[in-house]
């Protein structure tokens, strides 16, 4: 049996210099990188902006797929953790509501060299390393594009009424719902959506949490990618010239366009993998990191399953 958890490498500038976030746990007298369990019904990245908050009392959005590292525990049974880096903001740093508990005993933020001695564990000096590489290569602060499939809508044989006004069923507002959350963990603030009411729909109930207006693009329906790819292209373009972390919604048939448009502005390590995806199903997307900078690439993606408690994580090589 494997149990699953997740949890953030978490960074901030300090002077010039790159500091790193550490808790100390009281039972097990370590200093480590907040993590910890699934908890039922939960996905890999919820469980990970959870854990932070829990353990370092601080609210992240997550940044790029860090790394998958697994080891046995005294039971026998394999723990597998999921983490991610995120860089925070001092305005999060200073809702911090942490005190000092029966699990963690303080958290602290140390420069690099400093958390290279103090972590206990080998498998978390690796993560910092791996997080310094990052940094060295101008890679670890990115913005996050995100590629999102409407949830479960009517099917076509079962809706007499104009096809842009097809709805979702029950099953997928729920799924809109279940979204909210895991939109949230990427923190989209640019919301770009077909106009047709399935697409409107799915990205409602995260708009409306986070006031963020819904942004419609004629251009991403099944419609108008059929008639002209060329138009859907534009959007997608403008949209990766933008510089906030984004989402689109669209349709299957306009997936392929989408992701074809995108691949051009990926990394050759990435390149055939991306381009090689050509769907998505219901309420399930893809996450793409973005550099910063004059010239962004895409140097990584994650694709996030929202029926499954695990993501299938494409990472940069």
């Amino acid at each position: 049996m494997t149990v699953y958890a997740a949890g953030a490498v978490c960074w901030r500038m300090s002077k010039g210099e790159i500091e790193l976030a550490m808790v100390y746990r009281t039972k097990h007298k370590d200093w480590t990188f907040p993590k910890g369990k699934v908890d039922p019904g939960e996905l890999l990245p919820e469980t990970a902006v959870r854990e932070v908050e829990e353990e370092a009392g601080i609210r992240i959005r997550l940044g790029r797929k860090l790394a998958v590292i697994d080891y046995e525990l005294p039971s026998g049974e394999t723990k597998e953790v999921h983490y991610w880096v995120s860089k925070v903001k001092e305005s999060a740093i200073a809702k911090s509501r942490f005190s000092p508990n029966d699990e963690i005993e303080k958290v602290e933020w140390f420069a690099a060299k400093k958390a290279m001695k103090q972590l206990t564990y080998d498998h978390d000096r690796e993560l910092l390393v791996k997080t310094l590489e990052f940094y060295d290569q101008g890679e670890l602060e990115t913005r996050g594009l995100i590629i999102l499939r409407h949830t479960s809508a009517t099917p076509r044989a079962s809706w007499a009424g104009e096809e842009a006004k097809r709805p979702l069923l029950p099953e997928g507002r729920e799924q809109a719902k279940r979204l909210v959350s895991l939109l949230d963990a990427y923190g989209p603030k640019r919301l770009v959506t077909s106009p047709w009411t399935r697409c409107q729909q799915t990205v409602a109930p995260y708009s409306k949490k986070t006031k963020r207006t819904l942004i419609e693009r004629s251009q991403l329906t099944e419609l108008a990618n059929e008639r002209g790819p060329r138009k859907t292209k534009n959007v997608i373009e403008d949209t990766f010239g933008q510089t906030k972390n984004a989402l689109i919604c669209s349709h299957r048939p306009a997936l392929p366009t989408i992701i074809e448009t995108f691949s051009k502005y990926a990394i050759k390590g990435i390149t055939p993998a991306l381009a090689a995806e050509k769907t998505l199903s219901p309420g399930e997307f893809f996450v793409l990191r973005v550099t910063i900078g004059p010239r962004p690439k895409i140097i990584a993606y994650e694709r996030i399953y929202l029926e499954s408690a695990l993501s299938e994580a494409k990472l940069s090589a």
